[in-house]
């Protein structure tokens, strides 16, 4: 039997963790439904972001930035009005803001993939962890992203949403160090920097 972080309980997450969660994101629209998802996961379980993922996905034109960033108030109510998704006014605000953020930081950088990898060195941060008992829930890394992207405009992007999301998207490798994921998403040739316990 295959030994996975103690988190993967369910048929959706242990396909989420065994397939996405701590592999290398290179496409700006995964980056983009990553920051989203993450921040519409704030104060719920990633379990229920989870199970609306699917329906985000339609309702949000794919996760198009460009799209997402021209909605109007006739978009927001149907949004609002959508039980696929969660129904949270803020969260909808800020998903078109942070799509025109988001828009701004590829004006900017030329994609968002290159300015988002320079919060972590250029390269996934390897964790060396044991057990996900004590383990922190913001790092520095995250508290620069957090500060960074709120400074260019972005919404629901506190550190502690930053670490999720750095995590999900392989800026993090925190899978703990007996998951048979660790060693499968462990960026080769470069030593482990020992983080955490």
């Amino acid at each position: 039997m295959k030994k996975r972080c103690a988190w993967a309980t369910n048929e959706l997450s242990i396909r989420y963790h065994d397939e996405e969660w701590g592999v290398p994101v290179h496409d700006d629209r995964v980056w983009f439904e990553y920051l989203i998802l993450e921040g519409a996961q704030a104060g719920l379980s990633w379990d229920t972001i989870l199970r609306k993922r699917d329906r985000y996905r339609e309702v949000l034109d794919g996760f198009d930035p460009a799209k997402v960033a021209q909605y109007d108030q006739t978009k927001v109510d149907q949004l609002l009005a959508d039980p696929g998704i969660v129904r949270n006014r803020l969260k909808i605000a800020a998903t078109i803001q942070n799509a025109k953020a988001f828009l701004a930081v590829q004006k900017e950088f030329g994609s968002f993939e290159a300015y988002i990898w320079q919060f972590s060195g250029g390269k996934p941060i390897v964790g060396r962890r044991l057990s996900l008992e004590g383990a922190p829930t913001t790092t520095a890394e995250s508290d620069a992203l957090g500060k960074d992207l709120l400074r260019r405009g972005f919404k629901f992007v506190g550190s502690t949403i930053c670490h999720a999301f750095m995590q999900a998207t392989g800026m993090v490798n925190d899978h703990v160090v007996d998951c048979f994921r660790y060693t499968e998403v462990a960026t080769t040739g470069k030593k482990p920097r020992k983080i955490g316990k």
